[in-house]
């Protein structure tokens, strides 16, 4: 039995719960072609993870973490899994990268967007959601580039998913600011959650606006009702997407056959290689 640590939480909605195990079974047995002691089955909370006696420390020994068994065992801290020691494989999002977790972990590769409005590739967008009729739908702009509705947008109430999500407040704030705006446009900003949520906060009139990443949204349009009561009425610019990582102390072979692994499913739609 592996004591690696595996997790595809990032899109695993209830609802896609027997997909994102399929993608992982896919990608196991890939990693065990490689001679990678990949474990059986990911992780989805806390009371999961292998216990770390004294906290996880960084390579400088100070402390970024603790225990996991000190948390509550049926919730899951998506930082507390991406620092975990055995840490084999996981997705992230770029805020956070941004924001210190990159010298943590190490970048394996990339995901494909191909699938979605708003994706190519690597990259991905961020459909701009009101409630339906209160602006003009739009698609995705061809060149990915921002399309942002300022004057639709003025004094309107934002809600976004989380602080560190490039999806959900980073990229918008930077195209703003790319555009001579900032977040100072909204009359009021409130954070919801997660992409879901930010969702039925604005079908429920609780928030007027928000940033879902394309691949939430197309889940979304699946399987979240509120979902038809909002409307597309703009996009932020096309972006790298969330990244996969392993742990900064996987070795430099299991990384390379890692990455290798990923190589072998570039014709599956969901992977690509890094770069």
């Amino acid at each position: 039995m592996s004591d690696l640590v595996a997790a595809l939480p990032m899109y695993d909605w209830p609802e896609v719960r027997d997909e994102v195990d399929a993608q992982w079974a896919g990608l196991r047995e890939a990693f065990r072609q490689k001679g990678i002691d990949a474990p059986q089955a990911i992780v989805r909370r806390n009371g999961d993870l292998p216990q770390v006696p004294g906290g996880i420390h960084d390579a400088e020994g100070r402390l970024i973490a603790p225990d996991p068994v000190t948390l509550p065992p049926n919730e899951l801290d998506y930082h507390q899994l991406w620092l975990h020691p055995a840490l084999l494989f996981a997705q992230t999002c770029w805020g956070p990268m941004e924001l210190g977790l990159s010298r943590q972990v190490q970048v394996i590769g990339q995901p494909s967007y191909d699938a979605y409005e708003g994706g190519q590739g690597e990259l991905y967008s961020s459909a701009l959601v009101m409630r339906t009729g209160e602006g003009p739908q739009v698609r995705s702009p061809a060149a990915g580039k921002a399309l942002l509705p300022l004057d639709l947008m003025r004094g309107k109430r934002f809600t976004f998913n989380s602080l560190d999500s490039m999806s959900g407040v980073i990229g918008l704030t930077r195209d703003l600011q790319a555009a001579g705006e900032s977040l100072d446009i909204f009359s009021s900003r409130s954070e919801s959650g997660g992409h879901r949520g930010s969702i039925v906060a604005v079908a429920e009139g609780k928030a007027d606006i928000a940033a879902i990443d394309c691949e939430s949204w197309a889940l979304a349009q699946r399987f979240e009702s509120a979902a038809r009561k909002v409307a597309v009425v703009g996009w932020t610019a096309r972006r790298k997407g969330l990244p996969y990582i392993t742990a900064m102390t996987t070795p430099e072979k299991t990384v390379r056959a890692l990455r290798e692994a990923l190589a072998g499913l570039a014709e599956q739609p969901r992977i690509q290689r890094i770069g």
